[in-house]
C-alpha cells in the first residue's frame, strides 16, 4: 500500500493501545505525560487519535486548544520529541523511557509535568512495530 499511515503505524497504534489501557485498568484519560514517536513532523498530529488520547477527527483542534502542551490535557514530548534529538535510531526507544522516568520521579527540571503519575510510551519501528508501554508513580 502507499498509503503513509501504514508506513508510520497509527493502525497498529489503537490495537497496542487497547491492550496497555486494558492491562493496566485504566483509559487514555488517565494519561499525564506522553512521549510519542514523531518520527515525522505529521506523525504527533495521527497518533493523537491513534493512541485515544483524542477523538477521531479532533486531533487538530486537540492541538490548537493547547491541550497537548502544559496546563493542558496531557503534556506531550516535554523532551522535545524525536526530530528534536535528531532521531537517532534505535536510541529513541531509551531516551523515551529516561525522559517518563526522570517526570514521574520529578526529575525534569525544567520540562517538568507538575503531578505527573502516570506516563505513556509510544514508539514505532517502520512497517511492523509499536510498542505502547504505560508508567506508573507509584509512592513508598
Amino acid at each position: 500500500s502507499r498509503d503513509m499511515r501504514k508506513l508510520v503505524g497509527p493502525d497498529m497504534a489503537p490495537a497496542a493501545a487497547a491492550k496497555v489501557y486494558e492491562a493496566a485498568g485504566i483509559g487514555p484519560e488517565d494519561v499525564d505525560v506522553v512521549e510519542l514517536h514523531d518520527c515525522f513532523t505529521a506523525n504527533e498530529l495521527i497518533t493523537y487519535e491513534a493512541l485515544g488520547l483524542t477523538p477521531e477527527g479532533t486531533a487538530e483542534k486537540f492541538i490548537l486548544d493547547g491541550d497537548n502542551t502544559y496546563g493542558g490535557r496531557v503534556v506531550t514530548n516535554p523532551s522535545g520529541g524525536l526530530l528534536s534529538k535528531g532521531h537517532p535510531l534505535g536510541a529513541t526507544g531509551l531516551a523515551q523511557c529516561a525522559e517518563l522516568t526522570w517526570q514521574l520521579r520529578g526529575q525534569a527540571d525544567q520540562r517538568q509535568v507538575d503531578g505527573a503519575r502516570l506516563a505513556l510510551q509510544h514508539n514505532l519501528g517502520l512497517g511492523g512495530a509499536c510498542v505502547v508501554t504505560l508508567y506508573q508513580r507509584m509512592d513508598a
